[in-house]
Formats: C-alpha cells, structure tokens, sequence
C-alpha cells in the first residue's frame, strides 16, 4: 500500500519514552506533568461518572463547559465570545489543530510553519494536499523573525501556524508579535490556527497575548487549546477550538467526522472545576518548578537562558561537542538515566544545533536528582 506520510517515521517522543523505561531513567522528554491533578477535579469525574453522564455529548460540547469557556476567555483575554456559535470542545488540540487545517488547506495551498515545530503541524497539512513553508525562528531567542516570514509568503500561501508559549523553545508571543502578524493576514488574507495549549503557563510577569485579543486575527483565527497542559490531565485528551462563527461552522464540519464528541463525564467535571479558577495559580506554581530545575542545572556545563513559558526548558552544548542531538540525547539517557528530546526533532530537515529540551512539569525530588547527574555530563564527550 502506498504510505500517504512515507517520510514520517516513528515520533521522537515514542523514541525517548522507550528509551526512558529500557534505561530507568527520569523521563524529562515528553510533555506530561508528572504528578497527580487536583483531588477536587477528580472527585468530580468520579461523581459525574457515577451519576449517569456517560452517553454521548452534544457535538460542540455541553453548554455548561462552553459557557465556562466564554467567562474564563472575558475574564482572561477581555474578549467576548458566544458560547454557542464559537466554542467546540474537541478530544485534545492535536484534534483541535488538525480539524482546524483540514477546515482551511486544500490541494495545493502553502501553510507558513514556523521552526522548530510541534510533530503534529505537518503532518496534518500534508494530509490535506497543502504544501508546509518551513520558516526558522530566530536562534537567539526564538522569536518570529518577521521580515523572512514575510518573503516567504505567496499567492498561494493560505494559512500559518503559530504557538505561543512556544514549544519547544518557551517564548512568548509580544504585543508586536501580534501586530506582525495582523500586517500579514491584513495584507495577504491568509488564515491562522493559533496553539495556545500553554496559555496559562507564563513566568516573570509576562502576559498571554491570545491572538482572540486583537481585532484583525480574532476574524482569521482558530484558537486552540488545552485542559490537559493546564488541569495536569493530559491522558483525558480534552481541548478546544474557539473561533469566529463563520469558521466554527467550516471547523465542526470536520470535528463531527473525526471523533464527533469527546468525553461526557470530563466536560461536566471541567466545568464544575472551572468555578474555582485554579488556573491562576499556574504561572507561580510553574515558575517554582522552572527555578528549581535552572537552579540545578547551573551546576552542570550545559548553558541556557531560562524559559519564558511552556512547562520546557531547552538548554545548548555546542560549546562542548558537536555529537548529534538525537544521538546524546539516547546517550544520556542510557549512561546518566536522564531522557530529554533533541530539538532537531522538530526541524522537518533535521537541523541540529545542539539543543537539547527537558520537561519540568515533574515532581521537585526528581528534577532535583536529575539536574544532580547532569553534572556529569561532560563524561559522556
């Protein structure tokens, strides 16, 4: 049979996972908190699971969740929305990404992807006959370097991708990011699908500037985020799309064909526990952790500059060596038992520029033993 994705192989998250149970060693690669979610929040799917809501949830999501949603978005971002005509609650934003592309790409259409990138982004344009722009963020902080994202732009350029708190590297889209990208979908018509799975997890004062908030991209725009990377609950598989009408009709079009609805008990119990907006506790409490991992990992030869949001901090050793990414990356998690992701993974060319990325949404004792045998990373060149 011929292979519709010939050139994707097995993820680099599949990789290290495997990698990480052969070797025992601390997994710091793949994106999942590594502690329980809130008794309360578990206690409610318990409830909810035992008091009879188990069929089918309407497509778009139960109104309470939805409502929910439009509240927290007001409370957040200071923008109104329609619980009814801009809300679809989906089975992750993986799904929420993919249903918004498919909604938008058609044969022949280029997308703007702007590296490194999540392994999720391209596949999905693939899939849908579009044609993947690979543009580089700037190696120095990975912001978007604008002026090249703007000649890399066509006539057939249909839509571009953007996440922000970025992953892999943690940078945080400014207001003149946003103004940036209003200039371009202004001047060139182009949609966007904006991954803000991370919306909540933003250090040293920052802001989340949600591309709902400026006038242009809230009419070009699929917002797509993630209960899973704010409730610690990443194995529910539940997200969300937030969009203006005219693009939530063509966006369910294609969600009622991919898992039509998502977990029943879930949305009741999100939108009970939405009520006591733990999520603002979230920046402090990922900011403890990120101190805690930087603080440790001063001690080793790696360097870095600390992340400004996202649950990840990348960190460089080109200083030290020039031995691929993917292949320390099984090095170390073989030798030091501590597992990371090779940020070359998320360059469809495989560029390596000797970034490794770890996950900090773990507990302290682990992040404190495994900064404690990054200090013995120089042994493995």
């Amino acid at each position: 049979m011929k292979s519709k994705l010939p050139d994707i192989k097995e993820t680099i998250f599949t990789t290290m996972n495997r990698a990480s149970l052969e070797a025992n060693a601390i997994n710091l690669s793949q994106g999942f908190p590594g502690f329980q979610p809130d008794s309360r929040l578990r206690d409610l799917i318990a409830h909810f699971t035992q008091n009879g809501s188990n069929q089918y949830a309407p497509m778009m999501g139960i109104p309470a969740l939805r409502e929910a949603m439009s509240l927290k978005t007001e409370k957040c971002q200071g923008v109104k929305t329609d619980m009814d005509s801009e809300w679809t609650i989906v089975s992750g934003a993986t799904q929420a990404v993919f249903s918004a592309v498919t909604a938008v790409v058609e044969t022949g259409d280029e997308v703007i992807v702007l590296e490194p990138a999540f392994d999720s982004y391209v596949p999905a344009i693939l899939l849908n006959g579009g044609i993947p722009i690979h543009v580089p963020l700037s190696l120095k902080d990975f912001s978007p370097d604008w002026d090249l994202i703007r000649e890399k732009v066509s006539n057939k350029t249909k839509l571009i991708i953007v996440n922000t708190p970025h992953n892999p590297s943690g940078y945080v889209w400014t207001k003149n990011d946003l103004e940036e990208l209003a200039s371009l979908v202004e001047e060139f018509g182009l949609f966007v699908v904006s991954d803000e799975v991370y919306e909540h997890i933003i250090f040293d004062g920052r802001e989340h500037y949600s591309l709902l908030s400026h006038p242009v991209l809230r009419q070009r725009t699929f917002v797509c985020g993630s209960f899973g990377k704010t409730f610690h609950i990443t194995g529910w598989k539940i997200g969300f799309c937030v969009a203006i009408p005219e693009l939530t009709v063509e966006f369910r079009k294609i969600h009622q064909y991919v898992t039509f609805t998502t977990v029943r008990p879930a949305q009741h119990a999100l939108a009970e526990y939405l009520k006591l907006e733990t999520y603002l506790g979230l920046p402090d409490f990922y900011e403890k952790k990120r101190n805690l991992f930087t603080d440790g990992l001063e001690n080793s030869s790696l360097e870095f500059e600390p992340a400004q949001g996202s649950f990840f901090q990348q960190a460089q050793y080109g200083h030290l060596s020039q031995m691929p990414d993917r292949e320390l990356a099984l090095k170390m998690t073989r030798e030091l038992k501590v597992a990371c992701i090779p940020v070359s993974s998320f360059y469809a060319d495989g560029s390596d520029h000797k970034i490794i990325r770890f996950c900090f949404a773990k507990n302290d004792d682990e992040l404190i033993e495994a900064t404690s045998r990054l200090e013995n990373l120089d042994r493995l060149f």
